[in-house]
């Protein structure tokens, strides 16, 4: 691995055109063809992308309202009072590898999955990272019926007994929209697999994906996901029952399941969901709302002792859309405290917005300020025992895109963001991901290969972590 510091950016805003934008997304396959006949169903304006979609199941990895683009200046190496150092990763992934995903094991290591092209199918892949030392890389699942999404991608937990649990999506039908949820279940690290069980009762050609996986101290884990058995995204009727719906049930240790909940009839049709355990063992779980006059914004179920809770904001921010913008929140939680980082274009403004709990996720706070004036989002956040919180997310630079980190005081808010790297390359860094290290965090995304007719890549740093000062 490759140590080096990272730059401290200045930010110009200025104004960036949808054109600019849009090349920096590079979707291939489904994901291009649905973004075209998305794009093409658009209201156009003059000047300034006032992207206001017609219909609501869109993918459309755009900002809202008018955008902004800012400049990153390197002014050399950071300071000693500098937050965060790096160290370049360089995990064993193949050609066209992408969309990775991070775990911690319970001795420390890391896990890293990802999917790669191989001929036509597409396989699950996973390596275990130990100090500096990578495993070989390990396949979890190989097929030609795989639903690969940009977006909607496959991911990989630790149970506390040390098996290892990992989903992706697995077509059921001819459409492009019709594919299950697949769980395997690895008792050595991921040499080998079990055969995977679908979590929903449901089998009809419909959508179901963008899971949580929460491990509980049993052994098993709680699967959620968004359900689209009452969805038909065809149909010309708009009415309220026909949404995506947020499911979730328990699957133990040896892979029984228990019953299906139903936690909210209605939600945004594809955007992440997120969700962790606190240390009272109640699961805090954060996603993108959708009410019948199409407000989306983010909403949190709990399970506790008492069963699931009803769905309640986080924070009305407001946002009116008739599409999805695929951007989900993210929560994190440590003893009696969690955190709640997303993404809003209410009003028509893009923001990124952060909001604390003191009392398990049963209430937040008044959100806070992240973003430098051009954020796309695809955020994630991890909160830190002092009590503050390492936010990540997406801000469109000149020409390209920013990975940006902070860290976040419930006092004092964000007060010195940091670009952990600045993409100018063939492809989107997509959903950039982070996990807790021994130094710090793991920070994980999507690059562009070396070489004019490369394609995807696994890039990563490592982000030492200094003590704040008190």
């Amino acid at each position: 691995m490759k140590m080096f510091s990272i730059l401290w950016p200045t930010f110009v805003h200025c104004s960036v055109r949808m054109g600019s934008i849009e090349p920096q997304m590079r979707m291939k396959g489904r994901d291009l063809q649905r973004f075209r006949k998305a794009r093409e169903r658009l209201p156009q304006r003059s000047g300034h992308a006032l992207v206001k979609p017609v219909r609501n199941r869109l993918v459309l990895p755009l900002l809202l309202g008018a955008s902004l683009c800012f400049g990153i200046v390197p002014l050399g190496h950071a300071q000693e009072s500098a937050m965060f150092n790096l160290t370049a990763l360089d995990p064993p992934v193949g050609l066209n590898a992408r969309e990775p995903s991070l775990a911690t094991l319970k001795d420390g290591r890391i896990v890293l999955s990802w999917t790669e092209e191989i001929g036509t199918d597409t396989a699950v892949k996973m390596a275990v990272l130990d100090d500096d030392q990578w495993s070989p890389a390990r396949t979890i699942h190989q097929s030609a019926s795989m639903f690969v999404n940009w977006a909607d991608f496959p991911s990989v937990v630790a149970l506390t007994n040390g098996t290892l649990a990992a989903h992706w999506l697995e077509l059921n039908g001819t459409d492009d929209y019709q594919y299950d949820v697949n769980i395997a279940f690895s008792p050595d690290e991921g040499l080998n697999w079990t055969a995977p069980i679908i979590p929903h009762d449901d089998r009809s050609k419909r959508e179901h994906g963008f899971v949580s996986l929460i491990p509980d101290h049993r052994g098993g884990l709680t699967a959620l996901w968004l359900d689209g058995r009452a969805y038909n995204n065809q149909a010309t009727d708009d009415s309220f029952e026909n949404a995506m719906q947020v499911r979730a049930r328990r699957i133990s240790p040896d892979g029984l399941m228990g019953s299906e909940s139903l936690l909210d009839p209605r939600a945004c049709t594809c955007c992440q969901t997120s969700a962790v355990r606190n240390e009272a063992g109640d699961i805090i779980a954060v996603y993108r709302d959708r009410t019948a006059e199409e407000i989306r914004d983010i909403s949190v179920v709990r399970l506790t002792k008492d069963g699931w809770t009803r769905p309640n904001s986080i924070h009305f921010d407001g946002w009116e859309i008739s599409g999805c913008p695929v951007n989900g929140p993210a929560v994190d939680a440590l003893g009696a405290n969690a955190v709640v980082v997303w993404f809003t274009g209410a009003k028509g403004e893009a923001k990124v917005r952060i909001a604390f709990s003191k009392d398990g996720g049963g209430s937040f706070g008044k959100p806070l300020p992240l973003d430098l004036g051009s954020p796309a989002g695809r955020v994630d956040v991890l909160l830190m025992p002092d009590g503050t919180a390492l936010a990540l997310w997406l801000e469109y630079a000149n020409n390209g895109e920013a990975i940006v980190m902070c860290r976040v005081s419930p006092a004092s808010g964000c007060t010195s963001p940091q670009a952990l790297h600045i993409n100018r390359g063939r492809e989107s860094v997509g959903f950039p991901r982070m996990t807790r290290s021994a130094a710090g965090v793991l920070v994980a995304w999507t690059g562009t290969a070396a070489g004019d007719l490369a394609g995807t890549t696994v890039l990563g740093v490592e982000v030492a972590i200094r003590p704040v000062a008190r």
